[in-house]
């Protein structure tokens, strides 16, 4: 099949049909705006290829063969599906849409990302659907490029250097604990918060070490982990229950009245959040609608 397609030029079958229409030579050219001599080139090198005179003169003009007649609609079915394959993309209607986007994404992101935008997202492309997953960031270039995503949302340090990316936002970290936590009244001091009892978001599970730690470390100090959970939203309800206190990204905290936020009495390195997507879809009209729709929400 292969072959056969090299050694065919895309114009004769172009030329085919529109015979296959007229029934006539004369026609067939004023249709395809070519003169009678081409088109009736055209004719004898369709008959060559596929070894069959395709169309006989009759007293009516000219009739098709039986191996016509069994080419007409594969033939045209085939090239209107070339001709949607070869059009301009149509501008996105996001009113109209379905498409179902795929995008990865945690606990984090999930919150302080895909939740602002999701209600205008609703309003604007009722019949989208999105379906949320979580990929491990090893895995999100991998799956962004078979299809299985989308977008993804990862932090600059896991973000995949072959994907296109655009900054989110930049994350700095505060020191939460419930409403009314006696340690903070005020902002506690150095030596305070290493008293504190501590919990953490260890998102490969177990881990009592942080970007805190390591900041305490420099400094000849340790502080007090005792709790370590896998995610945010289950951080959240720890904090507003116990007199556990964790450093946390703000925007998870912002607003919260069970929670009572302060400053941290040392800096913790904060983090760049990225969307990220495969270069597939980079010019995809919905593809691109979505992206700013997101990105405007933030």
């Amino acid at each position: 099949m292969t072959n056969s397609l090299r050694r065919v030029d895309l114009n004769l079958l172009v030329t085919l049909d529109a015979l296959l229409i007229e029934h006539n030579v004369t026609r067939a050219a004023e249709r395809l705006h070519l003169s009678q001599p081409t088109v009736s080139l055209q004719l004898a090198r369709l008959r060559e290829f596929f070894g069959d005179p395709l169309l006989l003169p009759g007293p009516r003009g000219m009739r098709p063969t039986a191996r016509a007649d069994e080419l007409r609609e594969p033939l045209r079915q085939a090239l209107a599906a070339l001709e949607h394959a070869v059009a301009p993309s149509q501008p996105f209607d996001p009113a109209q849409a379905r498409q179902t986007w795929r995008i990865g994404a945690f606990d984090y992101s999930e919150f302080t990302i895909l939740l602002p935008a999701l209600t205008a997202l609703r309003a604007a492309a009722p019949a989208t659907r999105v379906a949320v997953v979580q990929s491990a960031p090893s895995q999100v270039a991998r799956k962004a490029e078979q299809g299985d995503i989308d977008l993804a949302f990862l932090t600059g340090a896991e973000a995949p250097s072959d994907l296109r990316r655009r900054l989110m936002f930049t994350e700095r970290y505060v020191l939460a604990g419930r409403a009314g936590h006696p340690g903070l009244k005020r902002r506690p001091t150095l030596a305070q918060f290493c008293k504190l009892g501590h919990a953490i978001v260890s998102p490969d599970g177990g881990g009592f070490h942080g970007v805190t730690d390591t900041a305490l470390a420099e400094r000849g100090m340790t502080r007090q982990v005792a709790l370590s959970v896998p995610h945010f939203l289950f951080l959240g309800a720890v904090l507003a229950s116990t007199d556990l206190v964790a450093m946390v990204p703000s925007r998870l905290v912002r607003g919260n009245a069970a929670l009572q936020v302060v400053e941290p009495p040392l800096d913790v390195p904060g983090f760049e959040m990225f969307m990220l997507w495969p270069e597939r879809v980079h010019r995809d009209p919905g593809h691109q609608w979505l992206r700013e729709h997101i990105a405007s929400s933030i």
